[in-house]
């Protein structure tokens, strides 16, 4: 592979930044509470006043949760590191193949390695003038698309003020991204099943109501509304996902349901929550399972170990009898393609 030569900033060279949200750099207790306490303390994680944010990170979670979640990480490790870090590097250097001496591609992570600050520094020495900076989330929520965003923004104009940014939008219902997602479902829908699964990461509904105030969780049907707000609202952004995708795919609806995972503490978060709807889609007869979980495009602990294994578990001590999750886009040929359209389409236009 061929990288762009090294030139200055003021030569045009465009680059390409995709963040992923990022993961400890070992297994080890220690690793693990430095990425929970970098990740909680931002405050559009836990968008409590500092102080508050403070005393519940450090003295409510970080006491026990690292041990607990260590011992998680070791059943999902490999041998190269992080299931989220090493499938998005490998996805880094494929794209830049296909772009090949049209544009720098570089990685980085929200929270840990490698980092926002590394990325942009090795950008700004390929002589990186225009950037186009993808956040691996396919739907907006202040606690991934919007803090990556906002971190690259300060990054940048403190390593590399020269360079101008260009943002991703949201790609929640992007048509290249929506046939990858059905490409990659087709042979486990193509094997049969009974229901099909959507699972989306959760977020607080005091989350929802802070992205749109007056609009989000007013009503019961609040989503289905068009109007501006669903420009920044998550659960909205993840029904036109399934929608999107059940037509693509031809999934009949009535074999179908979305439901939401990863809750944290005791507010409510949005519903219906992903383990009450494993057991209750058991208890109503349905045998052989199928879960999709299309806000992540990496396979990461949340769906390798609260999916795959612990979710696998609550379904078939409630009485079903198959279960399968659908991997997620990882290195999948039509989602690098599709990474590959929607770059090329930005690329196109660089920023003003």
């Amino acid at each position: 592979m061929t990288l762009p030569k090294k030139s200055s900033p003021q030569s045009g060279l465009p680059g390409v930044l995709l963040i992923n949200l990022g993961s400890p750099d070992s297994t080890s207790v220690p690793d693990v509470r430095k990425y929970l306490r970098e990740f909680l303390m931002d405050p559009r994680v836990l968008d409590a006043p500092w102080p508050v944010r403070w005393c519940v990170v450090n003295l409510a979670i970080l006491p026990r949760r690292p041990v607990q979640s260590a011992e998680a990480y070791e059943q999902i490790w490999t041998r190269e590191g992080s299931p989220l870090v090493v499938t998005s590097r490998n996805v880094q250097r494929e794209l830049q193949r296909r772009l090949g001496t049209s544009a720098v591609v570089e990685l980085a992570m929200r929270y840990q390695s490698p980092s926002i600050e590394s990325a942009m520094g090795r950008l700004r020495e390929q002589g990186v003038a225009n950037l186009f900076v993808f956040p691996l989330f396919p739907h907006y929520a202040m606690s991934s698309f919007e803090t990556a965003v906002a971190r690259a923004r300060e990054v940048a104009a403190r390593v590399a003020p020269e360079m101008k940014l260009k943002i991703a939008e949201p790609y929640f219902n992007d048509p290249a991204y929506i046939s990858a997602l059905a490409a990659s479902a087709a042979d486990y829908l193509g094997a049969g099943y009974d229901h099909l699964l959507f699972s989306f990461h959760g977020l607080p509904e005091r989350h929802m109501r802070k992205a749109n105030p007056g609009h989000c969780m007013a009503s019961a049907n609040c989503c289905e509304a068009p109007g501006p707000a669903l420009r920044t609202c998550y659960r909205a952004q993840c029904f036109a996902t399934v929608r999107a995708f059940v037509e693509a795919a031809g999934v009949p609806a009535d074999k179908y349901s979305v439901a939401f995972q990863s809750r944290l503490g005791r507010e409510p978060w949005l519903k219906p929550y992903t383990d009450f709807e494993l057991t209750r889609l058991a208890e109503n007869g349905v045998k052989k399972l199928l879960v999709i979980c299309p806000a992540f495009v990496s396979d990461c602990l949340e769906t390798l170990e609260e999916i795959a294994m612990r979710g696998r578990e609550i379904f078939l001590e409630a009485g079903g009898q198959e279960f399968a999750l659908i991997p997620c886009l990882n290195e999948h040929p039509r989602w690098i393609e599709a990474l590959e359209t929607m770059t090329r389409a930005q690329l196109l236009h660089p920023a003003e």
